[in-house]
């Protein structure tokens, strides 16, 4: 095997968001559900040798060493291979958006690799690695809808109707640790249940991050505002700033400022890359 071509790395929405306390470390203690979305960014892989790892931007630019290259150097410097790979990436997926982009992607290159360098290294190592890139990366590795809770290291897959929505990242977008260092932050919301939840997996809770990303981000609060005046009821998704609502089948959608993103998508009940990692009990020895 000498490439991987058009590898998904899908997008995710925090269904709500409850920040319930802080550790002694500074993380903050969450708990939400993480659905999968059929939006998504497009990797390719080419197995190089000699350990080079380079990427070549097929959409908007990344950074020079974005999660992708970062999570090919960890799985490179965790497993001992001497393989390298040439990755081409077409990002759909905006930044700065709640959407999970750019750990969805360090999680299918994870997959993606560990499957051309033939490494056979079971789910719970590509887990230890994704989460020292990101609290998001073991969702989207375990690849099921899930409840979430811990700093994200703690994940119990759930089961989600089928839904359409519609998803809105305004020009502007926010950084994770200015919504989490802002002193206005609710921090003691109490603990939900799954049983609570799941009888209402589209209008449950709330997102503790949405008052404060509209004091910082005013285009947060436009979104919404457009969103409610069509009768929909809508949320912010993760750390914002993309904003997402349920969509009733037929309903349309008024004109929106021309640099707003705007997605209508659906659930997926598994990742597109599931089952690619062996689950411990299967790898030999």
């Amino acid at each position: 095997m000498q490439a991987l071509h058009d590898v998904a790395a899908p997008a995710k929405l925090n269904l709500f968001l409850h920040v319930t306390g802080r550790r002694a470390d500074g993380y903050h203690l969450l708990q939400s559900a993480f659905m999968l979305l059929d939006w998504h960014d497009t990797l390719h892989f080419e197995r190089r040798p000699g350990g080079k790892l380079s990427r070549e931007d097929l959409g908007p630019p990344l950074p020079e060493d974005d999660l992708t290259l970062r999570a090919a150097r960890a799985l490179q410097q965790a497993s001992g291979s001497r393989e390298g790979a040439h990755i081409r990436v077409l990002k759909r997926l905006p930044a700065e958006a709640g959407l999970g982009g750019g750990s969805s992607d360090a999680a299918s290159c994870l997959l993606a690799l560990n499957r051309l360098w033939n490494l056979r290294l079971p789910l719970s190592s590509l887990e230890k690695i994704g989460l020292s890139l990101g609290a998001d990366v073991p969702f989207f590795l375990r690849g099921r809808n899930a409840w979430v809770e811990g700093i994200g290291e703690r994940i119990t897959p759930v089961q989600l109707p089928a839904a359409r929505f519609v998803v809105v990242k305004p020009r502007r977008g926010l950084a994770t640790k200015d919504i989490f260092q802002h002193p206005a932050l609710k921090r003691d919301s109490d603990g939900a249940t799954i049983a609570g939840f799941a009888a209402d997996p589209y209008g449950f809770g709330h997102n503790d991050l949405e008052p404060v990303a509209r004091q910082i981000c005013l285009e947060v609060d436009e979104v919404l505002q457009w969103l409610g005046s069509q009768g929909l009821q809508a949320r912010m998704t993760g750390s914002g700033s993309a904003v997402f609502a349920l969509l009733p089948p037929g309903k349309s959608l008024a004109p929106a400022p021309a640099d707003w993103v705007i997605q209508v998508c659906g659930n997926m009940e598994v990742h597109p890359l599931w089952g690619w990692a062996p689950s411990d009990d299967s790898v030999d020895g």
